[in-house]
């Protein structure tokens, strides 16, 4: 697995890239917005770690002209910057995961090695679910036949309420199934991730996805 590291602290930089080495993990470092992009649209790399304050192109910049060309590279965004609205700007950006400044190396690793396993363990080919229709084997989805540009932690949350439509999944089932970790970095996570997963179905009277207060979300199949 390679992993591109686009961060302009140097010292951080190399101590990052050195951990995921150790950790087996093949990698490569850009210092600037415009060289990470560059080399994040290579193809060569299996996940980015891309920090939001950087120099000629900042990093919210760089993940939404990704996304935009529906590149699903596995994006683990980090900054300094720790409010609420800033984490939400960093995933709506089309980030898969985020991590606020000083973090435990360990933590990064742990999260670095979920969304690199994921992808691997889907066993069902195509799923469809009302009009959606997922395809493992492409990586792609689409609603009343019209592709949905989705980040990677999306995808996951979609496949997995489309695999139990109907049924009622806890939202620390969600975190359970789709972080493969201890998430602790906010406790609302998950009704982020269903938020803008709403939004991209444009599920405004949740047609798709249905809240039940207190416990989660199911996935309607009528």
């Amino acid at each position: 697995m390679r992993t591109l590291i686009v961060e302009d602290n140097e010292k951080l930089a190399k101590y990052t890239k050195q951990m995921l080495e150790e950790e087996g993990y093949a990698v490569d470092v850009a210092y600037d917005g415009e060289t990470g992009e560059r080399l994040a649209r290579s193809g060569s790399h299996d996940l980015l770690v891309l920090d939001i304050m950087l120099p000629k192109k900042d990093g919210v910049s760089v993940c939404k002209s990704l996304r935009k060309d529906n590149i699903t590279l596995p994006i683990v965004m980090i900054t300094a910057k720790g409010d609420v609205d800033d984490r939400i700007i960093g995933l709506d950006s089309g980030a898969d995961d985020y991590l606020i400044k000083p973090f435990d190396m360990k933590e990064l690793v742990a999260r670095v090695r979920a969304l690199l396993r994921r992808p691997q363990e889907k066993i069902i080919t195509t799923l469809k679910v009302q009009d959606i229709i997922l395809d493992n084997n492409k990586h792609y989805v689409t609603q009343k036949g019209k592709p949905l540009s989705l980040t990677l932690k999306e995808y996951i949350i979609l496949e997995y309420l489309m695999i139990h439509a109907d049924q009622v999944i806890p939202r620390e089932q969600l975190l359970e199934h789709c972080w493969d970790f201890a998430y602790s970095a906010f406790s609302n996570i998950t009704d982020v991730y269903i938020k803008q997963l709403r939004k991209k179905l444009k599920d405004t009277h949740e047609k798709y996805i249905q809240t039940i207060r207190g416990v989660g979300y199911t996935f309607k199949s009528k």
